[in-house]
């Protein structure tokens, strides 16, 4: 252990590094699982979740079936959600039921979501928030309700400030962070809120309806995570209520599990961008990283075939005038280029929830404008360069000589103005039909706006060099 003191000694507050995880794997190794066990317990939960998931698997895993319940629990709620399934599989029943135990009830179903059936009906009965953990177990994993945790303090609007601050100190051992008390009515329907900022500063003997507020926002239990968020978002909120249909008040989302959601969406997005589907972790085995790549490289190898079949159409043209093969890259990158800038900014208004029937045109007309005003610049800059690299370029041995070189200007920026024109409306119209049909737009962008974008572009600059350049030479 004498590698995990040094490493302490140099960095007190245990932020997790490579000298300190290394250290751990060699205390492992040896054989003082106890002695580790005593530094990993002054770890924070999210740097002993970090710590396990940099370990070797089976180190990671004796270190967490060594380490108190009441420990592994906290850390739970921070590892990954495929590396948490992988240490449950192993897990005795009876380990799982006394870390379940130590869970909220949000935490608790999202573990027990993680297991099977019949160990999920023999740990319910025996937990104390039983009814609320089977209803959250109700919603899907990536709705309001899904991410709510049923902990919170709700006070009736007939109350004083002394009896709701008395049920704050009442519920302060099961209610983790308490930021807001929620007012309901006899039949829990939500009628507002009061901070507890106010309740310290409200007079002891004032009615909790006098002091409350009643522009409480609320979410649906059944309304997507990306909606609670984007509600927390723009209100500045630290806390948000979700209820039903009736607006019974069924339980809250806080700050902190809007931050986690956040995160996931746009490390999803991130990986749709790259052409990576489904939620692929660093600690994932290699058979399902794998998973996650490959069907967007087979789509791109497609892709890039269906391409060359283009230029193999036009291999008679090439060969006739083979300073056309020269503008093949260029066509293909602008494409691509222009068509993922367009739809990079309608994913991140769609994403915001900014982007909307209102202000649609708007946004469209705007895009078009900055296409055509990019498509001109970029086909001027483009005349330039090939009028002056082909009409003098040849004399200083730059280039081999060409056959009206001005015309040759003229195919290429004509062909450029029109792809950038045509990559971008792709790159703007594609999202948004995926959107109507209910399918993530982050799928438009990476290896699809690029190959469609490039076939597009191939076609476009060898018709007009047909009709523009190849007959005048």
């Amino acid at each position: 252990m004498r590698e995990i003191a040094t490493s302490v000694a140099k960095n007190p507050h245990m932020v997790v590094d490579a000298a300190l995880v290394a250290a751990f794997s060699e205390a492992i190794g040896n054989g003082e699982l106890a002695a580790a066990c005593e530094q990993a317990a002054n770890l924070h939960s999210a740097d002993l979740a970090h710590l396990l998931g940099s370990l070797p698997r089976d180190e990671a895993e004796h270190l967490f079936d060594a380490l108190p319940a009441g420990i592994c629990a906290e850390t739970l709620a921070d590892l990954d959600e495929t590396f948490r399934q992988e240490l449950l599989e192993d897990a005795p029943p009876e380990r799982i039921l006394r870390l379940v135990q130590e869970l909220e009830t949000d935490d608790a179903a999202d573990v027990l979501a993680q297991v099977d059936d019949e160990l999920v009906d023999s740990i319910l009965p025996t937990l104390a928030d039983a009814a609320a953990v089977r209803r959250l177990l109700s919603y899907a994993p990536d709705t309001a309700g899904g991410i709510m945790a049923s902990e919170l303090v709700s006070v009736p609007p007939q109350w004083t400030v002394a009896e709701a601050t008395e049920a704050v100190r009442h519920n302060a051992k099961t209610v983790e962070e308490i930021f807001v008390l929620f007012v309901v009515n006899g039949e829990r329907r939500l009628l507002g809120f009061v901070s507890l900022k106010r309740l310290l500063l409200s007079p002891s003997d004032a009615m909790v309806a006098d002091v409350m507020r009643k522009d409480v926002h609320s979410v649906l239990a059944t309304q997507d995570q990306e909606d609670a968020v984007r509600i927390m978002e723009r209100y500045d909120l630290v806390s948000l209520a979700v209820v039903d249909r009736h607006r019974t008040l069924l339980g809250r989302i806080t700050i902190d599990d809007a931050v986690d959601v956040m995160r996931d969406e746009a490390e999803e997005d991130y990986l749709r961008l790259s052409g990576i589907t489904g939620e692929v972790e660093h600690t994932d085995k290699i058979g399902r990283i794998m998973r996650g790549r490959l069907p967007w490289l087979m789509a791109g190898m497609f892709g890039a075939a269906l391409a060359g079949t283009v230029i193999g159409i036009f291999e008679e043209e090439i060969r006739r005038v083979s300073i056309l093969a020269a503008f093949i890259p260029v066509v293909m990158a602008m494409a691509g280029n222009a068509g993922i800038q367009s739809s990079a900014i309608m994913i991140q208004g769609l994403a915001s929830g900014e982007l909307w029937s209102v202000n649609l045109m708007r946004r469209l007309g705007k895009e078009v404008i900055v296409a055509l005003l990019n498509g001109v610049a970029l086909a001027a800059a483009l005349w330039v360069v090939v009028a002056v690299l082909f009409a003098w370029g040849p004399g200083l041995g730059l280039v081999p000589p060409t056959q009206e070189p001005l015309r040759l200007a003229m195919t290429a920026a004509s062909a450029l103005f029109v792809v950038v024109l045509l990559a971008a409306a792709i790159g703007t119209t594609v999202p948004l039909f995926l959107t109507r049909y209910g399918i993530d737009p982050a799928l438009a962008t990476g290896p699809f706006i690029t190959t469609s974008n490039d076939i597009v572009g191939l076609v476009v600059f060898f018709a007009l060099a047909m009709v523009l350049y190849l007959p005048f030479v």
